[in-house]
């Protein structure tokens, strides 16, 4: 069976595929977005450099794509070669027997009408963080999505709120079950990067601070207790220029990695070295970092958008919720509260633990992902 992936280049999407390594499948690999090789496994042959200019560029295309993108999406055909039109190419050459998207927005929508000119191929599309909770609210998307569920055949999402919102949504396909977008980890190889708690003395928080992310507030409400933090370090992650502008501004101690400069390995170290991670949003599915939190035994501080984070996080029990991403003064006290609490903290652990190897074990949705298209494939011979 021959499977065509379409994505951006990810950490979690390579690691998805990764695990069809020794698998028969034939496993293809579109680059939608242009932005070159995917560093995967050899076994995966990859399309790239197909969206080529038809003519050179115009100054003010890329304001036009920001600023209004629906005229831009009618003058993008005679502009370059676009994603349907490279899709279409590929289909032609290997004739797949899936289609998986990664993503609706920017790998989603633009292969939609090629997907519709090939209805015999099984189409599965994966939910990630806000791909339908937030651009369900905004008018010009909503039927963008809703023609994209109604073709698709399988979704697979990295919770529970997605399958659900995809069928309010018109999708009638099946539904493949939770598994972590990133797929599942190798828990035995963090494990030497494990600190006990007693040593752990970092607080770690993602720096994420746009449309979705809301680091600032949590930035502020670590700076409103300063004194209650006096013996931990504060450790700022994936940090977007206007987090380290703030911090540099208000001459706060904290050290800050901006969005490329760790290493997924390396994050993992980081979190093996922290007591508490705190991520704070108003928008996201199951957030990775999260999860990885979890596994390398960090007490987690994370906003609960569409009750998502609860779908693994029990208040008071194996972390905190957040429930509202822009009080600041709740976002401290939450800190301060763990803070005072070794029991709670030891009580933690030990759940989370049991979740990972219950619920994020490489092993255990090695085996999911691969049984997923074996289902399909067992589907198109009955």
């Amino acid at each position: 069976m021959k499977i065509l992936f379409i994505s951006m280049p990810s950490i979690h999407v390579i690691r998805w595929i990764e695990n069809l390594k020794d698998t028969s499948f034939e496993l293809y690999w579109f680059d939608v977005i242009g932005r070159g090789k995917l560093d995967t496994i050899d076994e995966v042959y990859q399309f790239l450099d197909l969206k080529k200019r038809k003519i050179p560029y115009i100054k003010g295309e890329y304001w036009l794509s920001k600023k209004l993108p629906t005229l831009y999406d009618k003058l993008q055909p005679f502009l370059e070669v676009t994603a349907n039109e490279a899709l279409a190419k590929i289909i032609e050459e290997i004739q797949p027997h899936i289609v998986h998207s990664f993503e609706m927005q920017g790998c989603s929508y633009p292969i939609l009408k090629t997907m519709n000119k090939y209805p015999h191929i099984k189409w599965i599309y994966s939910c990630w963080g806000s791909d339908l909770f937030y651009y369900q609210q905004i008018q010009r998307h909503q039927n963008k999505i809703k023609n994209v569920l109604e073709r698709v055949d399988y979704i697979h999402t990295d919770c529970e709120r997605d399958a659900i919102l995809a069928k309010e949504m018109g999708f009638k396909g099946k539904h493949l079950g939770v598994i972590p977008g990133g797929a599942g980890y190798k828990l035995e190889a963090f494990e030497i990067f494990k600190l006990p708690l007693k040593e752990r003395k970092i607080i770690l928080v993602k720096g994420y601070e746009h449309k979705f992310g809301k680091a600032i507030n949590v930035i502020k409400a670590l700076a409103e207790i300063k004194n209650e933090i006096k013996d931990f370090e504060v450790v700022v992650f994936g940090s977007h220029q206007i987090v380290r502008e703030y911090i540099i501004e208000n001459q706060l101690p904290y050290k800050c990695y901006n969005r490329h400069e760790l290493s997924h390995a390396q994050l993992m170290v980081l979190m093996g070295k922290s007591l508490i991670y705190v991520g704070n949003s108003i928008s996201d599915g199951m957030p990775n970092t999260l999860l990885e939190a979890i596994i390398m035994g960090a007490f987690t501080i994370q906003s609960n958008p569409g009750n998502v984070t609860s779908e693994i996080i029990i208040h008071n029990e194996n972390g905190y919720l957040i429930e509202n991403p822009n009080d600041i003064n709740s976002i401290s006290n939450l800190i301060v509260s763990v803070l005072h609490q070794p029991v709670l903290l030891k009580k933690a652990f030990k759940i989370n633990q049991q979740i990972a190897k219950d619920r994020l074990a490489y092993g255990v949705n090695q085996q999911k992902i691969i049984d997923l298209y074996q289902q399909i494939e067992n589907e198109a011979c009955d």
